[in-house]
């Protein structure tokens, strides 16, 4: 029956990949069908219906309320010009030097990041960097990798992706974090090193010849119209970081934290009402994908944790899967490509399950399955064609998402090597 289930698991990455059925759909449908095959009943304990559907949908919840807050947030930084004022800050700073500007729409991306992630943060780091980068010379496909690779240095510090770890996985935020700590490194060090090679070894583009760009900083120049953001809610994304990584406040209120900062800093008290609810609507849309997503990820791990799907896929999962810490390192490196194109070792899709079963069946400690997901995210969150941040950061800077992945894949290969290398050594 294990044969079968995974079977059926390579059926629904080939349904994500060919676009037959959207993620979240073909993870549900999934679930259902690994159910039914691990002889759960229909109703009662350990069910499809009560088990699988009914408790599966809420159990990230508290990862939902996290990325609905974190969006909220970003709505915020967007409509009170503080995510626009960090990068005009920063684009004056670096004058007509090319290598600084890029160097410094590298740090506000990282900042952004960790306070969101996805398409929303490509956004507020790049409508005003992509086009400031590319009028110094900046090439177009390292612009937009430079704002890709900022947001990876933020993802280890990005407040929902604790959250979501720590519930997926069923480990204390502490434990996500100090991971997080120890991969933040590898994910700077790869990103400045990308902005100093790529921007070097393509040498300088004249700004007349990228007629596409020229005509897009509309809205940076309604931002500047409105004037900039005080100095103080400036430091608006490190408020949330701070309350949490500083003070160990819980991950909701450090984020409710952020969103009371930047509103107090920002605006009248007469008009507070108005951009609280007007923000929070906003944020709610840009949050409505991965919730939706979320749900279904709560389902596909509430299916491969029941007991026949764990006694079905222990020895084939059990046989395949290296204990030797070198081959550790050795086969997940080689399997990187497989978290591209929503594949199957992507930790928003099918990789969740994954990561589910080898909890479940204790191939792995939970940690050491984390540093996995997490290295791979990596990966997933820069250079995966198919996912919105760049796919968005693609577009807006004039090239394809496939130039851009060609050029990123070295860097944050490299950094999911340094994240397994770490993981392999202090968790097997």
């Amino acid at each position: 029956m294990g044969v079968v289930i995974l079977l059926v698991m390579a059926a629904g990455v080939a349904a994500m990949l060919t676009r037959k059925l959207p993620t979240a759909f073909a993870l549900v449908l999934l679930a259902v069908v690994i159910a039914f095959l691990a002889d759960a009943p229909l109703t009662g304990k350990g069910s499809v219906l009560d088990t699988v559907l009914q408790e599966g949908a809420p159990a990230l919840a508290a990862t939902m309320i996290a990325i609905l807050l974190g969006s909220w947030l970003g709505k915020l930084l967007e409509e009170t010009g503080i995510a626009g004022t960090l990068v005009r800050k920063i684009v004056e700073f670096g004058g007509d030097r090319p290598v600084f500007v890029a160097l410094g729409v590298l740090a506000v991306s990282a900042v952004v990041g960790t306070v969101t992630g996805s398409a929303p943060a490509a956004m507020l780091a790049g409508l005003i960097g992509i086009p400031a980068m590319i009028a110094v010379g900046i090439p177009k496909v390292t612009a937009a990798g430079t704002v890709l690779m900022g947001i990876a240095v933020g993802v280890p510090f990005e407040l929902p992706v604790w959250q979501f770890f720590s519930t997926a996985l069923d480990l204390p935020v502490d434990t996500v974090r100090g991971f997080m700590v120890k991969l933040f490194p590898f994910a700077l060090v790869a990103a400045v090193a990308y902005v100093l090679v790529e921007s070097r070894r393509r040498g300088v583009e004249h700004t007349w010849s990228l007629k596409s760009v020229q005509a897009r900083p509309s809205r940076g120049d309604r931002r500047r119209r409105l004037g900039d953001a005080p100095w103080y809610a400036l430091l608006t994304p490190a408020v949330p970081l701070t309350l949490a990584l500083g003070l160990d406040v819980a991950i909701i209120p450090s984020l409710l934290g952020g969103v009371l900062y930047a509103l107090v800093t920002t605006t009248r008290p007469r008009e507070m009402n108005r951009r609280l609810l007007r923000t929070l609507y906003g944020g709610f849309e840009v949050a409505a994908p991965p919730i939706t997503l979320f749900v279904a990820i709560g389902i596909l791990l509430a299916a491969v944790k029941l007991p026949g799907a764990v006694d079905a896929l222990q020895p084939l999962v059990k046989a395949v899967s290296p204990q030797n810490t070198v081959l550790f390192i050795l086969v997940f490196t080689l399997l990187v490509p497989l978290c591209l194109f929503r594949g199957p070792l992507n930790v928003f899709g099918l990789g969740a399950g994954i990561a589910g079963v080898l909890v479940a069946t204790g191939i792995y400690p939970a940690v050491a399955v984390l540093g996995m997901t997490a290295s791979y995210n990596q990966v997933f969150g820069v250079s995966d064609p198919t996912s919105t941040q760049t796919v968005w950061s693609a577009q807006y800077a004039g090239v394809s998402p496939h130039q851009v992945m060609l050029r990123t894949l070295p860097y944050v290969w490299a950094v999911a090597l340094g994240g397994l290398c770490v993981t392999a050594f202090t968790e097997l």
